[in-house]
């Protein structure tokens, strides 16, 4: 066969290749996708979830169903993504917890990166340091010293194992040499409320869920645990501006199935870009203390490989375990 042959036969399948994705994209999606969440409603994942699946319900001009699956730390409802069929229609909202699993677990029914498609980081949260109003502490370099003076007699709650919460006290406690003992609960609010009691000692959690007690006088705020001063509470210090190199928080991304078509995954990426970027929308998220995103899918998957070291990194040197 002549060059010209094989050209002409290259440059056809080509041309065929690109028109079925031209064509498999302009029929997508045809009929309703699904977003499972494996949280119960309320929390963070699922509020940030449901906010933008509303705008892409009018974008997509299809119904986007939130599907709630609660269970081992998310592994229900993001094993029943990994199995799904990767067509695009059934995607997992997955939050920290997801990066931490991997290490976390000798034994999972997924690999966290390697089982996925990754779509678009929706949103970030900063962690605040709180504590119960019985505690003598005003700042977190005060709370750091007590603890370093009652080594293992202060107690910390999260809503689980293997939260963003927890494992960013761990690196605090690992940062800082101090010891305080984890009480974990079965999600945020059961915590919540023994810090405002006094049954905990300190706690961890997104300022949508901490700020209006602590701006009650139920409980104390301490600092962020991010990178910079947040809006929704810009007279609270960073950690690191305390003089504790810690910066930790949890996030909310969408993942697809491995094998998801990549031209299917980057419209669902862009559509997500440009529903998370709507000034509104912006403004609401700004509002609950929840940083918007709206990530390309490789900028994603490079996000995801970053948690997945360093909270692996944290489990590990903390000796974390699950119970069970």
């Amino acid at each position: 066969m002549s060059r010209h042959a094989l050209f002409a036969l290259a440059l056809g399948a080509t041309l065929a290749t690109t028109s079925f994705g031209v064509a498999a994209q302009a029929k997508y999606p045809s009929r309703p996708l699904r977003v499972i969440v494996p949280y119960t409603p309320g929390g963070i994942t699922d509020v940030a979830t449901r906010m933008v699946t509303q705008e892409l319900t009018k974008s997509l001009r299809q119904n986007v169903i939130v599907d709630n699956r609660p269970g081992a730390n998310s592994i229900v409802g993001v094993e029943t993504v990994a199995k799904a069929t990767p067509d695009g229609y059934t995607v997992a909202s997955v939050i920290a917890a997801h990066a931490a699993n991997q290490t976390l677990y000798a034994k999972l029914p997924y690999d966290s990166i390697k089982s996925f498609a990754p779509v678009s980081l929706l949103v970030t949260a900063p962690l605040i340091v709180c504590v119960t109003n019985s505690l003598p502490v005003k700042s977190a370099k005060e709370l750091v010293e007590l603890a370093r003076a009652k080594p293992g007699q202060l107690t910390f709650a999260s809503s689980g194992v293997g939260a963003a919460a927890h494992l960013t006290t761990e690196l605090l406690m690992l940062t800082t040499g101090i010891k305080m003992v984890h009480v974990p609960y079965k999600g945020t609010a059961p915590a919540l409320l023994d810090l405002t009691g006094g049954q905990v000692s300190v706690m961890m959690d997104t300022p949508g869920s901490m700020l209006p007690h602590s701006r009650a006088g139920k409980i104390r705020a301490l600092a962020m645990a991010s990178e910079k001063r947040v809006a929704v509470a810009p007279e609270l210090p960073t950690l690191v501006e305390s003089g504790l190199p810690v910066v930790g928080g949890t996030w909310v991304g969408i993942l697809a199935p491995a094998g998801t078509p990549r031209e299917i995954v980057n419209f669902l990426s862009a559509q997500m870009q440009a529903a998370v970027r709507k000034q509104d929308l912006r403004e609401r998220f700004l509002q609950l203390g929840i940083d918007p995103a709206g990530t390309s899918a490789d900028e994603f998957a490079k996000f995801l490989k970053q948690e997945v070291d360093k909270w692996g990194k944290v489990i590990r040197a903390a000796n974390v375990k699950v119970e069970g």
